[in-house]
């Protein structure tokens, strides 16, 4: 690419990354939040990371995958960038070793054998791994932690603590079924809000943050409660094919 068109890439990359924060504080304001109780997560699989370090400049910090290997390869091409990872795809068990310690959040716990393997790659690697449980919301063909299986799994990753070393439970995330209208996924989002409050409640542990809404929908989200948006398309663009 051509500095010009390297130029002209970065620019847009600013003018999409205003764009949607600005969205956000609008959201923030309709909902009678403060603007700093929502985080952006830039979504850039599939983006090189030459558009990473160009948001990065514009004063992104926090950045999501989804795929290990892409991941770790960005994570070492941009090592001593001020960037913070967010794994937020699905996560076999035998990738755990893999993203323990690598990323500061991992969104996407969904069962049992998950996080005893994460706790044991946490041991082994000397680090406290903050997590949050991904909960299905209905969709057969989403990942995810059935409802009816979630205080259970709570439970045993609240428990999967040594010493400081082992897992943070920070919370839930879930991906909406996909809907023409943003309106028609706030119901989802606030039943979110509603499954992490009464979970706080029950297990007496503080789990302040909810992980959901994306390009399509994040400011319905945001006003019913999200912590954590997940943004990549308003920003990055359409991804490139693979």
């Amino acid at each position: 690419m051509s500095e010009a068109s390297t130029t002209k890439r970065a620019e847009e990359l600013r003018r999409n990354l205003q764009s949607v924060r600005g969205r956000m504080a609008a959201a923030c304001a309709r909902a009678g939040r403060r603007e700093d109780e929502v985080l952006l997560v830039a979504v850039s699989k599939f983006h090189p990371a030459s558009d990473i370090l160009a948001v990065a400049a514009a004063g992104q910090r926090h950045f999501g995958e989804s795929y290990a290997q892409e991941a770790l390869a960005k994570q070492d091409e941009l090592s001593g960038q001020d960037i913070l990872w967010h794994f937020i795809g699905g996560l076999q068990t035998k990738k755990a070793k893999q993203v323990t310690g690598r990323f500061a959040l991992i969104h996407s716990l969904d069962s049992e054998k998950l996080a005893r393997e994460l706790f044991k790659r946490s041991k082994d690697a000397r680090v406290l791994q903050p997590v949050l449980i991904e909960v299905n919301l209905g969709e057969e063909q989403k990942a995810g932690v059935e409802e009816h299986d979630l205080i259970a799994l709570a439970e045993v990753t609240l428990s999967l603590k040594e010493r400081g070393l082992g897992l943070d439970l920070r919370g839930l995330m879930c991906l909406p079924p996909k809907f023409d209208s943003p309106e028609e996924a706030r119901p989802a989002f606030a039943y979110l809000r509603e499954l992490r409050d009464d979970l706080a409640g029950r297990l007496g542990a503080p789990l302040p943050e909810l992980s959901m809404g994306m390009t399509g929908d994040f400011e319905a989200a945001i006003e019913e409660g999200a912590t954590i948006v997940r943004v990549g398309t308003s920003i990055f663009g359409p991804r490139p094919v693979k």
